[in-house]
This record gives C-alpha cells, sequence and structure tokens, in this order.
C-alpha cells in the first residue's frame, strides 16, 4: 500500500533542498521552456512536456557545475516546468482577444493583460491541488500512475546513481540551432518548400502540398509517434488536397471574397490583397487555396475542434466524476490537521502549505480580478461575477485535471474540451443574467483562459507532486516553487507573445501588418476556436453551416474508431505544419519496426529515456529556442537589417531557381531526419 511507499530520500534525511541556486536554475529553464513553448503552440497548435528535458539537463549541469543534490534537481525542474504548463493555457485561449467581434478584444491583448492572467491562472492551479495532494498523490499512489511524473523521478534518481543522460539531448539541441540558423538567418534551406496545382487545372485546381521543414516539427512528431501524426496529416490532406480543390472548383472567385470580407479577411470586394491576394478586376485570386482555406475551411476546422473537445471530454465524464467524488471524499477523511500540524510533528515528506492559503489566495484573487482596470468589465460588481466562475470552474476543473493525468498522462489531457465546456458555460450565465453582444465577449474569455491555464497547471503540478514523492521532496517547497515559477515564467511568457505578434520586415512584404498572430506565420488555432465560440454564443455571428460540417466531420471520425481531436487540429491547421510533424513520427515507425524485427524489447520508461527520444527533445527545445531568438532579433530595425544582409534566398532560387532551392530544403530535412533514425536505433 502507498502507506509502505519508501522515498528514494527518507523523511529523516536533511539534505539541501530549497536553494537559491536550485530556485535561479529552475527560473532560467521555465523561462527558456516557457519561451519556446508559446512558439511551438502559436506554430503548431501543440507542446511536449517539459518536465523529462529539464530534469535531465538540470541532472548534468547541476552535477558538473553546481553541485546540486537529487531534491535540489527536482526543485529545478518543477520551478522550470511551470513555465511550460502556463504558456499552453496562455497560447490556447488569450490570442483569442485579437479575433473577437469588430477588434473588441484587442485592447486586452496587451502585456500587462497577458502578465496578470498568466499568474493568476497559474496560481489558481497549484493553489486548489494543496489540498488535493495527500488524496491523489499519497493516497493513491499504486491507482494513479502519473506517467511523466514518475519517469521524471526516475531520472532523477538514475541520474543520482551516475549516468549521463544529456549528451544525446544536448547533441539534438546543438543540431537544432545550426540548422534553424542555416533556414531562418542565412535561408540555405528553404522554410517552407511547396507545390500547388494552378486554379485553371481542369482535374485537380489549387490543390497544395508543402511543409515548413523545421527540427521541432520533426522532433514533436517523433515524440507524439506515427499514430497520433498519421491522424494529424490526414485532417490536413483532407483540407488541403480533397476540401479545397473541391470547393475552389464549385465556388466562384466573387463569392469567397464576399465571405472573406464578411470575416474581416478582406477590405471590400473592390479592394485588392487580403488573404489570397484578391484581384478585383480581373476577380481572382492570386492564391485559391489560401483563399478558400480562411474562407471556408478554417470554420469547418472550428467546429471540428469544438467538438472533438467535446467528444473527448464526454468520453472522460465517468472518470471526472468519480475523480472529483474520490479527491473530494478523501479530503474530507483527510480533515483539517494536516496542514495545520506543528512542522516537528510532520514527517519532512508531508508537510504541505497550510489549507488556509487556499481560501484566503482564492479570496485575494476575486477581489483583484474585480478592482484590476486592466481587466474587461465596466463594473466592479461585473468582474465580481467573473472572479467567482474563475474560481467555481477552476475547483472543478483543476479537480479534474489533476486526476485525469494520473490516469492517462498530461499528453493526453482534455484541456480543449474543459476550455471549450467553461466557455460555453460562461457565456450561458451571462445569457441568462442578460448578458449578451460583443461587449461580454472579452469578459468570457478571460474566464476560459484562466482556466485553461489552471488546468494546463494543475495538471503539471500533480505530476511535479508525483516526481517529489518519488525521491523523497518536501511538498511545501515544491509548492512554493511552483508559485516562483509561475510568477517568474509569466513575465517572459508575455513578452515572448508580444514580441511573436509584432510582424517583421518579411511578414509586412507579405501582406502581414497588424498582427503576425493569427496569420499564417502563427495561425494559433485554439485561440482562433476559443473567439469563435464566445462570438457564436454572445453576438449571434457564427456561419454555423460551416461549423456544422466540422463538428459531423469529428463525429464520423469517432465512428470510424479514431480520435477526432487530433484529426480536428489536423484539418485546421496548415498541411506545412501536420506534413513534417508526419514524417517525424514515421521516422518513429521505422525505429519501432526495426526495433520489433531485431526482437529487442522497450518498456515505456526506457523509451522516454532513448536516444531518439532525447534527441528528439533537444530538437524541439533547439527549434523552437532558436525561433524565439531569430523571430525576436528580427523585430529590431537594426538586427533586421543585418538579418537581410545575409539572406541567402534570392540568391539560391536565382541560382538553382525555385524548384532547385526547394530541393536543397527537402534533402536538408531528410538528413535530419536520417540522422535522428541513425541515433534512435543506436543501442
Amino acid at each position: 500500500m502507498a502507506d509502505k511507499f519508501k522515498p528514494f530520500v527518507s523523511p529523516e534525511v536533511n539534505m539541501k533542498e530549497f536553494t537559491i541556486k536550485s530556485i535561479v536554475l529552475g527560473c532560467i529553464f521555465g523561462i527558456i521552456f516557457g519561451a519556446a513553448t508559446v512558439y511551438l503552440a502559436l506554430k503548431a497548435g501543440l507542446t511536449v512536456s517539459a518536465s523529462i528535458p529539464i530534469a535531465v539537463i538540470a541532472i548534468t549541469l547541476g552535477r558538473r557545475f553546481f553541485k546540486t543534490t537529487i531534491l535540489e534537481n527536482n526543485i529545478i525542474q518543477t520551478t522550470g516546468s511551470a513555465g511550460e504548463s502556463i504558456a499552453a493555457g496562455v497560447v490556447f485561449t488569450l490570442p483569442g482577444f485579437l479575433f473577437l467581434t469588430d477588434g473588441g478584444g484587442e485592447q486586452f491583448f496587451n502585456y500587462m493583460t497577458i502578465l496578470i492572467l498568466a499568474i493568476f491562472g497559474g496560481i489558481l492551479g497549484t493553489l486548489m491541488m494543496i489540498p488535493l495532494r495527500r488524496s491523489l498523490i499519497v493516497k493513491e499512489h499504486e491507482t494513479l500512475p502519473y506517467p511523466e511524473g514518475t519517469a521524471c523521478g526516475e531520472v532523477l534518481i538514475a541520474g543520482e546513481k551516475g549516468g549521463d543522460f544529456a549528451k544525446t539531448a544536448f547533441y539534438g539541441l546543438g543540431f537544432a540551432f545550426i540548422y534553424a540558423i542555416l533556414q531562418k538567418v542565412m535561408h540555405i534551406v528553404a522554410e517552407v518548400p511547396f507545390y500547388m496545382t494552378k486554379q485553371v487545372n481542369k482535374y485537380f485546381p489549387s490543390a497544395r502540398i508543402s511543409g515548413e521543414i523545421t527540427p521541432e516539427y520533426m522532433g514533436v512528431g517523433y515524440i507524439i509517434g506515427p499514430r497520433i501524426a498519421g491522424v494529424l496529416v490526414a485532417g490536413g490532406v483532407l483540407s488541403w488536397l480533397a476540401l479545397i480543390p473541391l470547393l475552389s472548383s464549385l465556388v466562384p472567385a466573387d463569392m469567397i471574397a464576399a465571405q472573406l470580407v464578411k470575416l474581416g479577411y478582406l477590405a471590400s470586394v473592390t479592394t485588392p490583397g487580403g488573404k489570397g491576394n484578391w484581384d478585383p478586376t480581373l476577380h481572382t485570386f492570386g492564391d485559391f487555396s489560401a483563399a478558400v482555406y480562411f474562407a471556408y475551411v478554417r470554420q469547418i476546422g472550428a467546429g471540428a475542434v469544438a467538438a472533438g473537445g467535446f467528444i473527448t471530454l464526454i468520453k472522460t465524464i465517468p472518470t471526472i466524476i468519480s475523480s472529483f467524488k474520490g479527491s473530494i471524499g478523501s479530503f474530507k477523511k483527510e480533515g483539517n490537521g494536516e496542514g495545520g500540524t506543528a512542522n516537528g510533528a510532520v514527517p519532512r515528506t508531508e508537510r504541505d502549505l497550510n489549507v488556509k492559503i487556499v481560501l484566503i489566495g482564492s479570496i485575494a484573487l476575486v477581489v483583484l480580478m474585480a478592482f484590476l482596470p486592466q481587466l474587461p468589465g465596466d463594473s466592479i460588481g461585473k468582474k465580481l461575477l467573473v472572479g467567482l466562475l474563475v474560481v467555481i470552474f477552476g475547483a472543478f476543473f483543476v479537480t479534474v485535471s489533476s486526476r485525469i493525468v494520473g490516469l492517462i498522462g498530461s499528453s493526453n489531457n482534455p484541456i480543449s474540451g474543459m476550455t471549450i465546456a467553461t466557455l460555453m458555460g460562461t457565456c450561458l450565465v451571462f445569457i441568462a443574467v442578460g448578458w449578451s453582444g460583443k461587449v461580454y465577449e472579452p469578459m468570457a474569455l478571460v474566464v476560459g483562459g484562466m482556466i485553461c491555464i489552471a488546468a494546463a497547471n494543475a495538471g503539471g503540478t500533480s505530476q511535479d507532486l508525483k516526481s517529489g514523492y518519488i525521491v523523497g521532496a518536501t511538498p511545501m517547497y515544491q509548492q512554493l516553487a511552483l508559485f516562483i515559477g509561475a510568477i517568474v515564467s509569466s513575465i517572459v511568457i508575455g513578452l515572448t507573445v508580444k514580441f511573436l505578434d509584432k510582424p517583421t520586415a518579411a511578414m509586412i512584404a507579405n501582406g502581414v501588418t497588424d498582427h503576425a498572430i493569427g496569420s499564417t506565420y502563427y495561425p494559433a488555432p485554439q485561440g482562433t476556436l476559443m473567439a469563435t465560440l464566445a462570438k457564436g454564443i454572445l453576438s449571434y455571428n457564427l456561419d454555423w453551416q460551416f461549423v456544422l460540417v466540422g463538428v459531423f466531420l469529428a463525429i464520423t471520425m469517432e465512428l470510424c474508431g479514431i480520435k477526432s481531436l487530433s484529426f480536428a487540429v489536423g484539418a485546421y491547421l496548415p498541411l506545412s505544419t501536420t506534413l513534417p510533424i508526419f514524417i517525424g513520427g514515421a521516422i518513429r515507425g521505422l525505429v519501432d519496426k526495426k526495433r520489433k524485427k531485431d526482437n529487442i524489447q522497450v518498456s515505456a520508461e526506457e523509451e522516454e529515456l532513448g536516444k531518439g527520444n532525447l534527441f528528439a527533445t533537444g530538437l524541439v527545445a533547439g527549434g523552437a529556442v532558436a525561433g524565439v531568438i531569430i523571430a525576436i532579433l528580427a523585430g529590431f530595425d537594426g538586427s533586421a537589417s543585418v538579418l537581410a544582409s545575409i539572406n541567402l534566398e534570392e540568391t539560391l532560387s536565382h541560382t538553382l531557381g525555385t524548384g532547385g532551392y526547394f530541393l536543397l530544403g527537402t534533402v536538408a530535412f531528410a538528413l535530419m531526419g536520417t540522422y535522428l533514425y541513425r541515433v534512435a536505433v543506436k543501442k
């Protein structure tokens, strides 16, 4: 039973744990991986867990340069992982401010509002998890595996015993950095090779196949595996090689232009430009595939994502109900004595922050939300209702999220479904009290955004506390580290979001003038979806006919036994995003096939620490961090001119031709994939 469990570091041992160097290193990792997660989530609508790579790097750097203990390494990864969770919650919701009716939310897409919501959501997720730790982590140690948390704990213990895990991850990180310089700075490697049939093609008009051949996409694909990557690209194939050619054959160009005007992607049918580069004189588009995608397919994809999120939520309802009942029941049995007992009477490994902090912190959050001018709402009473809804939904979904990740892992946590349910529930409450129209859209998005951040952070917090339970950490110190990590990471997450939203010179040349977020550079699929739902319910301005097509696409996938949410995200995103991810997944499939042929059995824990996974993690981290750095540099005029001076794209395109230039990039991507395969199959 759980009571007989003996952690690696016994409760009687006093070891360095909550130290300045562990907190500082954790904050640095939180900043790096938080920024990388922002970049990846804006581009691909996906994230990968940062806990294990942070633990691996912490072991190597900590042991070699800072003489850290295993408990200090645990604090480093606990502090650092908060950044990744909060970044995911922020990016999945808050960009929705940009897409509300008539730009009504754009004023709230500022640094201070993003910072406040990120900090509040992160703190809420950790706060609500404090009273649940004993019931979920301790009492159900043998029934709730918390796969990422268990793997991370094993990494820390293995690192303490000896071994060099991080070398392969560092190789991947360095490889990705060099590749990113060649691609995003010098442009020797093409960024998005593509081939598109012409609109006048009799058999297959405006079909486009493309790939954003970056190391981070290949790494993500390898980590998620061939099954999910295949479902993801299947959605893209449907959109770009089936729906777009079909609609471009059937729908007149003028009707497509009128639809783009309605959605705000084109000023008027007499104005040139916009999505697809409309030509009002010739009544045609420079890029029909882009025009049809933004006019119709994105809304179909949004409907599919919403339905996929709901279906995922519905399928987990039995787990949700049992989770909530079990957690509350266990909490009642615990009574109120644990947090209030004097430290001398409680073993070190059972010391949580006082449960009163949860009540005081929740009240403080509601009050602050009511009085802070940076948050939407024209009266204190309305803001109080928003704050109350945040705490109510937060208490429920934090409990649900914390238990679900214990069963199926953080990567399968239905955060999107919980956020959609929260957003729709909030909108219905607003309508019930007579609040409808575009004025209330930003307020609804605040509730959805904070719950998304809180639920994501609660899932990550649960995994961290599981790791701590296995290695013998002090829960109170982990909880304090999570608060610190949430605040520090949020500072940089907001800055990263704003930097990436600023169009670079290259983006402006391609017609992106106001916001890079929402463009093909950073599609932000979940944020767009949240805005679409808020507008549809509160302002009655949603093309339900297209949304319902997406809903039934998701239902069709479920009836075929396919997880609809992955397919729906693929249908929503450009094929240029999902195709390279699929290639990474295919490489993982080839590695698995070779192991099977050689009769090599690998457990899930060994796979997490395998050379392929570690190298792929390095590719993701290196590519994403390099992307953030280059994007930030491109935002400064002086740096932008230097970057432009070493851009070889025009020279290579002229010398090799466009096709030859694209082929050069494809060969470079293939070489990276070959190297990943060779690393992965090594023993």
